[in-house]
């Protein structure tokens, strides 16, 4: 009872947390047997939904989905929350799980890739030439850049790691505005509380209010990657026929939608 009921209180802690940046969050009748449970990265939102919806439509099969940074969604699934699928923003917290066998480890897969992308304001948009040298901290003022938490976050880390191969860290790290997820730093945007933010390409079309003013070189940061498996623990008799589903040639057009780039298996 006592472990039943720590879980419990680390999951609406999880969802106080997600409901305030905006995010889906995992209803207590979601953990009905009958519906597929979903942990999946913040940035991948629009997109799953209506690949959901699609896949639901086709099969009758209810899918819930828990959005939030990779991070809290892999130390939630080391905590015994009940998840039947993993989507991570990377490798790292993919590696994390499985390497506490929290995974089927002959399910995982890498489903998508991404691009990072520097956004403003839209009526405030301008070009940015992103290269090595940019005066980014100039730009910003007395202002903030919204980002991801470096240490945390996968969007985080992949601004931090462009920003030091193109030698504009150093200046900017102390003007960083760390944020939980890739989507709460692009509200930072959206509001105004941050000129310019770094976030992946697929997330500007999740607010009207935000442009892309510049993109980042691929080669100024590792790969995005999005990795895909099966929980150690689900028992869910659908779950591989929704697994099946989103790596099909029918979810494709949810992903390119949005921005995503299908990434061969």
């Amino acid at each position: 009872m006592a472990t039943s009921r720590r879980r419990w209180i680390k999951l609406a802690t999880a969802a106080l947390s997600a409901a305030w940046l905006g995010l889906s969050v995992i209803p207590t009748s979601a953990l009905a047997a009958d519906k597929i449970v979903v942990f999946a990265a913040a940035s991948m939102k629009n997109a799953l939904d209506n690949a959901d919806a699609a896949f639901t439509k086709e099969t009758g099969k209810e899918v819930t989905v828990s959005y939030a940074a990779s991070g809290p969604l892999a130390k939630q699934l080391e905590n015994g929350a009940p998840a039947d699928v993993f989507i991570s923003a990377d490798t790292n917290w993919m590696d994390y799980v499985a390497g506490k066998k929290l995974i089927k480890d002959d399910s995982r897969t890498n489903l998508l890739g991404n691009k990072l992308v520097l956004v403003a304001a839209k009526d405030k948009a301008k070009p940015v030439e992103i290269k090595h040298g940019l005066d980014l901290a100039g730009l910003l003022g007395d202002g903030r850049l919204a980002i991801g938490q470096p240490e945390s976050v996968p969007a985080g880390k992949y601004g931090k790691a462009a920003l030091e191969k193109l030698g504009i860290w150093a200046s900017v790290e102390k003007k960083v505005a760390g944020a939980e997820s890739v989507r709460a730093a692009l509200a930072l945007v959206s509001r105004g509380e941050a000129p310019y933010g770094i976030v992946y390409q697929t997330d500007v079309s999740a607010d009207p209010g935000v442009a892309v003013v510049g993109t980042f070189p691929a080669d100024s940061h590792p790969p995005i990657v999005y990795p895909i498996a099966i929980t150690g623990n689900s028992t869910n008799p659908d779950v591989q026929a929704y697994f099946d589903y989103l790596k099909s040639a029918k979810a494709v057009p949810f992903f390119e939608h949005e921005g995503f780039t299908i990434l061969k298996r």
